[in-house]
């Protein structure tokens, strides 16, 4: 069960990586084309490993880690606006409830993965909660609105990512299979070089706005530099356990991440504030009890 504790980890970093990406996109970098790009590009470090150990891939697997590179960049994009149109404590449990509804279509077709009955009731249960912790009640409006169907676009793109990413991982060993499953995400950093919003980031600006620049610049790469750590320990729990059911533990880094919403909306309004209801608070409060609940029931 060494692959739960170390996917735990990871979705502990992930939490506060999900918290600050909403503080940048609203404080900071507005546009989820030029977020995307600081968050795609950077992916293409993990090359500097290939003399310690990497192998060439064989055949048709170049595609099948190149689209798992690509979708998701492509995920992190439709995240990025999802997130900006909506409350991070919402959008990223329900982008997590459909990320485990496809991997375990995925993996159970593509892969042949199979649950114990206590494993799939687990999983179930925290699909649930993801979805509970989705519901939103917005000032003005009922809450439903156009970042809930980029969120399932993200949902599926990252399930296709994690799904082609566990295929890699069970024939070459986790350095190769990340390096090239990780790498290729860059591709789509280079790719938004090709955008409008990220190519204006680079022209020359006033000393003012350039030293405000470098913080934002410091700012994102600390947060990146934490999520390439999580998404290591995800991906290697992945490797060596089910695909389906560290996917499914995603319920738990929303537990971190609203109670870490909740503290700053609470003592740090000025920092960070989203607005949430009574009616909220208790249901998500009863979703928190079903992912403790869900997660029990992976280890028995």
């Amino acid at each position: 069960m060494i692959w739960f504790f170390i996917a735990l980890l990871g979705y502990l970093l992930l939490a506060v990586v999900f918290v600050l990406d909403k503080f940048i996109l609203t404080k900071s970098i507005g546009n989820p084309a030029v977020y995307t790009f600081y968050s795609t590009i950077f992916m293409l470090a993990a090359l500097v490993a290939y003399p310690f150990g990497v192998e060439l891939l064989q055949g048709v697997d170049w595609l099948w880690a190149i689209v798992s590179g690509v979708t998701f960049g492509f995920a992190l994009w439709s995240m990025f606006i999802a997130v900006k149109k909506g409350e991070a404590s919402h959008i990223n449990p329900f982008i997590g409830g459909f990320i485990t509804i496809f991997t375990f279509g995925f993996a159970a077709i593509f892969l042949s993965e199979t649950l114990s009955q206590f494993q799939l009731a687990g999983m179930i249960i925290l699909v649930f909660a993801s979805l509970l912790l989705s519901f939103e009640k917005r000032r003005g409006s009922s809450g439903i609105h156009i970042g809930y169907a980029w969120a399932i676009l993200a949902g599926l793109l990252f399930a296709i990512s994690h799904t082609t990413a566990k295929y890699i991982y069970d024939l070459y060993p986790f350095i190769t299979g990340f390096v090239w499953t990780r790498a290729t995400t860059g591709l789509v950093g280079l790719l938004l070089l090709w955008h409008p919003s990220v190519r204006s980031t680079f022209k020359k600006k006033n000393t003012k706005k350039t030293n405000s620049k470098k913080h934002v610049f410091t700012i994102v790469f600390s947060n990146k530099a934490l999520s390439v750590v999580a998404i290591i320990l995800i991906q290697y729990a992945i490797a060596i356990g089910s695909v389906t059911l560290v996917n499914a533990m995603v319920g738990i880094q929303y537990v971190i991440m609203f109670l870490f919403i909740l503290f700053m909306t609470k003592f740090f309004p000025k920092v960070f504030k989203e607005y949430v209801t009574k009616k909220e608070l208790a249901v998500e409060w009863i979703a928190l009890l079903f992912v403790v609940i869900g997660s029990a029931m992976f280890v028995l």
